[in-house]
């Protein structure tokens, strides 16, 4: 009996992250609505939190996804690029990156808009995803810079990763600035070029 309401469980939770989702892609993070989530599985409004704690943690879950998608398409721009300068790698991952929150602008924004909780740690499966986007840059880096330590190597990958995603969070915020895509391209490249000496 146990095991049926578990998958039952289970498959709302399930379900209801593949709806949130929906909503994220089309609308944001004000898109997700808890009548909404719950008239659409077809369940009662505290079923929903008989799975999740809140709509923080569902946004939380959906994110994951995101993050999982947007580092297949970082490691994905690095295929066939072992013999590429590290300064060239970079560039490609932040390419890669560039294109995948032109494509998928409200799912990427969400990954930055959701609050934190006070007092509640993010799950370590979060914390999981975001050490392998960062891994992806700190390779580069250290090769770029073989005598910088292990936590300035760490430090030196999420700066770049931060200048990086200000132009591409700038250059998409169109109320904000006009720049155009190739010269969010040409900005990023100067950045990191610049930053490594285009070793």
């Amino acid at each position: 009996m146990a095991g049926k309401v578990e998958a039952r469980r289970d498959a709302l939770r399930k379900t209801l992250i593949d709806l949130a989702e929906v909503k994220v892609t089309e609308g944001g993070l004000a898109a997700v609505k808890a009548r909404e989530l719950a008239r659409e599985a077809g369940c009662a409004l505290g079923a929903i939190y008989n799975v999740f704690g809140d709509l923080h943690d569902i946004v939380i879950a959906v994110n994951g996804r995101t993050f999982g998608r947007l580092g297949q398409a970082v490691e994905t721009s690095l295929k066939d690029r072992a013999h590429d300068s590290p300064t060239d790698r970079m560039i490609a991952m932040s390419e890669a990156y560039l294109d995948f929150a032109e494509g998928n602008r409200n799912a990427w924004r969400t990954l930055f808009e959701v609050q934190t909780v006070a007092g509640v740690e993010a799950p370590d499966w979060y914390h999981d995803q975001m050490k392998r986007l960062f891994g992806l840059i700190e390779d580069p880096v250290r090769d770029c810079f073989p005598d910088m330590s292990d936590e300035d190597v760490v430090l030196m990958a999420r700066a770049l990763f931060s200048s990086v995603h200000g132009i591409v969070a700038l250059g998409l915020d169109n109320q904000v600035s006009e720049v155009s895509r190739a010269d969010m391209t040409r900005m990023i490249a100067l950045v990191i070029g610049n930053v490594t000496g285009n070793k």
